[in-house]
């Protein structure tokens, strides 16, 4: 069924208390949720804590873990690795933490310095052989996973002009997207002939891009498109040529598809895109929403697509449209929205300046 067709409420199943302080990021842990493993997901905050929510029957989630007397400023980002046995959190304290659950305790075994200061974003590549992270230095580093719970920087990446927010591997190849308080994405990629990594894009206002800080992005199911927010008010939805991205063929460029204007008020903070294509979003006038592939216009969109990623030009859309807004979903700034990976349910975590997750579900009505 069209998810356009449908008649759709956002249902709060629970309100978790505990963070002392502004909830600044969310992860589900890929590795729960079947099999007989309860759903797992990790917060981490502004009280210099992450924590461990575990569901514990019927609609009750409970806080399992505190990692705390780690990080000695706020946490900033936490991310799971793919097999879900580890856990990363990125700190202003300008170090990243590798934390291991080993017997019914999470122990941090593995400490990475090197930022100059505030760590922003932590992120693990599809394969969990790579690790990057990004800060207020402006730089990216790209580590390398060893035996023993031992990283290695292999590269310092230098392009930004300002605070890096947010650095995302592409959910199956290993492509690096960052970005930053300069406006623009940045798409880095392995050099060939070593383990040198390079900017082989920038995506910035000159080609149809943000205007102001770019908070977060996300991909879609397929990988063939992201989802950016920023300060300007906009999502913007960016596509690329799948089969030559996988094909190994030269470097597929990613182009400007659609601008979602109109819909926010205030700056988006968080976007994080379902296994289903419900395009979620968190802002800071509190409220959340869910947007849509509109698959009529789409249709029309696509052929206009292919043609983008050659002569690299606009394409009249949009093809996205608001499917739900929920108002007041926090008391204050939502920071971070993701989807769970469960199957059958669309079950949705938010984190909060006001101090709370909310663990929500997408339900259709009557």
């Amino acid at each position: 069924m069209d998810l356009l067709e449908g008649r759709f409420e956002l249902k709060e199943i629970q309100t978790l208390e505990g963070h002392t302080d502004r909830v600044w990021s969310l992860a589900w842990n890929p590795a729960t949720g079947s099999a007989g493993i309860p759903p797992m997901f990790a917060s981490c905050s502004g009280d210099k804590t992450v924590r461990i929510w575990q569901h514990s029957g019927l609609q009750s989630w409970d806080c399992k873990a505190v990692l705390e007397e780690t990080h000695t400023r706020t946490v900033r980002s936490c991310v799971w690795s793919p097999s879900g046995k580890l856990l990363a959190t990125a700190s202003f304290d300008a170090t990243t933490a590798i934390w291991e659950q080993i017997g019914g305790d999470f122990e941090c075994v593995s400490t990475l310095e090197g930022h100059e200061n505030e760590v922003k974003s932590v992120s693990w590549s599809a394969s969990g052989s790579l690790l990057a992270t990004c800060g207020r230095d402006k730089s990216v580093w790209v580590w390398e996973v060893q035996p023993g719970n031992e990283f290695d920087c292999v590269s310092v990446l230098q392009g930004h002009t300002q605070d890096v927010k947010m650095v995302q591997w592409h959910p199956s190849i290993d492509m690096l997207f960052s970005c930053s308080y300069d406006n623009t994405i940045k798409v880095w990629a392995e050099d060939g002939d070593g383990d040198d990594w390079q900017c082989v894009q920038t995506l910035g206002e000159s080609n149809n891009g943000h205007t102001s800080t770019v908070w977060a992005l996300s991909f879609s199911p397929s990988g063939d498109k992201m989802v950016t927010c920023s300060d300007d008010l906009t999502l913007k939805i960016w596509g690329t040529d799948a089969q030559r991205m996988h094909s190994g063929d030269g470097y597929a460029p990613w182009t400007h598809i659609c601008t979602l204007s109109g819909y926010h008020d205030r700056t988006i903070f968080s976007v994080h895109w379902s296994r289903e294509g419900i395009i979620a979003s968190g802002a800071a006038d509190d409220a959340i929403r869910f947007f849509v592939e509109d698959k009529e216009s789409s249709i029309a969109v696509m052929d206009a697509v292919m043609v983008t990623i050659v002569m690299v030009s606009e394409v009249d859309g949009p093809s996205y449209k608001l499917l739900l807004k929920k108002e007041k979903a926090h008391d204050m700034d939502v920071n971070s929205v993701q989807w769970s990976s469960l199957e059958n349910k669309r079950l949705l975590a938010s984190a909060s300046d006001d101090g709370t997750i909310k663990i929500w579900e997408l339900v259709s009505v009557p």
